[in-house]
C-alpha cells in the first residue's frame, strides 16, 4: 500500500506543476494532495504541522489566484466593468477550448468591459487589459513556484521517512 501511496503522491505533485499553468487542474491543490498521500504511508510520523502549514499556503494561493487578476486590472486604472470583464473572460477562457483561452480571455474581458461598458478611451481599456494580464502571469508564477516547493518537500520527506527502501 505504501508503494501505491508514494507513486500516486509523486504523480499528484507532478500534475500539480502542470496544473499550475493549465487552468483545467487546480495545480497547488493537486500538489498538496500529493503531500497528503505521502503522509498516509506507514513510515510517516503522526505530526500534522507540515500538512497544516502547506494546507494554509494552498488556501492562500487559491485565494490569490482569483484575487490578483481583478486587483491588477483595478491597479492599472480599470473600472469595475474591467474587473467584471476580467472575471468573465477568465471563466470563458477556461470553458471554451480555444488555444491559450485562459490567457486571452481575461485580457479581452478587461478590454471589452472597460471599452464598451465603461465607455473609456481605447488607451485606458488597453492599460486595464494589460494590468489584468500581468497580474494573471504573476499569479501563475506564484502557483508554479508553490507546486515546485511541494514537490521538493515531497522528495525531502520521501528520503527522510526512508521510503526509498520500498523500491529496493
Amino acid at each position: 500500500m505504501d508503494i501505491f501511496l508514494v507513486i500516486a503522491g509523486f504523480v499528484c505533485c507532478l500534475a500539480g506543476i502542470v496544473g499550475s499553468v493549465l487552468p483545467a487542474l487546480p495545480g497547488v491543490s493537486v500538489s498538496w494532495i500529493g503531500l497528503l498521500l505521502l503522509h498516509f504511508t506507514s513510515k510517516s510520523p503522526d505530526n500534522y504541522y507540515l500538512l497544516t502549514t502547506t494546507l494554509v499556503l494552498t488556501l492562500l494561493i487559491s485565494f490569490l489566484d482569483y484575487y490578483l487578476p481583478s486587483r491588477g486590472t483595478k491597479a492599472a486604472g480599470g473600472s469595475r466593468y474591467a474587473v467584471y470583464g476580467t472575471n468573465v473572460g477568465l471563466l470563458v477562457g477556461i470553458l471554451f477550448p480555444i488555444p491559450l483561452g485562459f490567457l486571452i480571455g481575461p485580457f479581452l474581458g478587461a478590454f471589452l468591459g472597460e471599452f464598451i461598458f465603461a465607455k473609456a478611451p481605447i488607451s485606458i481599456a488597453i492599460k486595464a487589459a494589460f494590468g489584468s494580464f500581468i497580474a494573471l502571469m504573476g499569479s501563475m508564477v506564484i502557483k508554479v513556484l508553490c507546486s515546485i516547493l511541494f514537490l521538493v518537500i515531497f522528495v525531502w520527506k520521501f528520503y527522510q521517512y526512508d521510503l526509498i527502501r520500498l523500491f529496493l
